[in-house]
């Protein structure tokens, strides 16, 4: 039987603004289960990074129960939140969020800092294991503006990895990259899934929605549309059909 690693029972979330309410989830009830690979998308305004700050421990629900590998996660603390946010989830978003004036090593050993159970040369050992994983082995002490947006992508998705998370949660995660480094960056997290990696992607994008395993598609909301895609396809293969740029790097 699959291991339950996301159960969303029944979620609301209501925001004031002025005098309105708005009801940004109303009822949400989902299983994600541990392996899957999971695009929620929705036009601006459906809910869907409203799911994702609540999934991510981010933001708690108006109503309802949420469950994260097998904890239910009303009733905890700022402290509690935080340390399963750092014990459980790896996070990328579509700006990278790389400290400037730190190194790629440094910037992927940041979330190991607040595990006082792992050594410093514990950190960076995980950390350089994590950035040759990713395909960064030659530029673990450059600066974020010595790197190609991929490349930054890249030690996001190292950052994210390196505590061994339950579930990677990303943000729009090829927003602001060119349809290139788009599917390169799909097919790291296709290859991660291969390896058993639970992960959640909110994109506005239907072509990189593709790329996933699964699609929820969100309105108002409400989840209208929930489908399991039976053929994948590998990025990979799209890379290798796109026209060849003697200047892309």
């Amino acid at each position: 039987m699959s291991k339950k690693i996301i159960e969303l029972r029944n979620l609301r979330k209501n925001f004031i603004v002025g005098e309105v309410v708005v009801h940004a989830l109303r009822g949400i009830s989902l299983d994600i289960e541990e392996g899957e690979f999971v695009a929620i998308l929705g036009a601006s305004g459906s809910g869907k990074s409203t799911m994702l700050n609540i999934i991510g421990c981010l933001d708690t629900p108006t109503s309802g129960d949420y469950k994260l590998d097998g904890l239910s996660v009303a009733g905890l603390n700022k402290n509690e939140l935080a340390r399963l946010r750092n014990r459980k989830l790896g996070f990328v978003f579509q700006s990278y969020n790389l400290l400037p004036r730190t190194t790629a090593l440094e910037n992927v050993e940041l979330p190991l800092l607040y595990n006082p159970a792992i050594k410093s040369h514990q950190r960076r050992e995980l950390a350089m294991n994590v950035l040759e994983a990713v395909g960064l082995a030659d530029r673990m002490h450059h600066m974020p503006n010595q790197l190609s947006g991929g490349q930054q992508q890249r030690v996001a998705i190292a950052r994210a990895l390196v505590n061994d998370p339950v579930v990677i949660l990303a943000d729009e995660a090829t927003g602001n990259l060119d349809t290139r480094t788009s599917f390169e960056i799909m097919a790291l997290f296709q290859e991660l899934n291969r390896n058993g990696k639970t992960i959640v992607f909110v994109t506005h994008e239907p072509d990189i929605a593709k790329l996933t395993k699964r699609n929820i598609v969100l309105r108002d909301g409400n989840i209208i549309k929930d489908t399991v895609l039976n053929e994948t396809i590998h990025a990979r293969s799209l890379l290798e059909s796109l026209p060849v740029n003697p200047d892309y790097d």
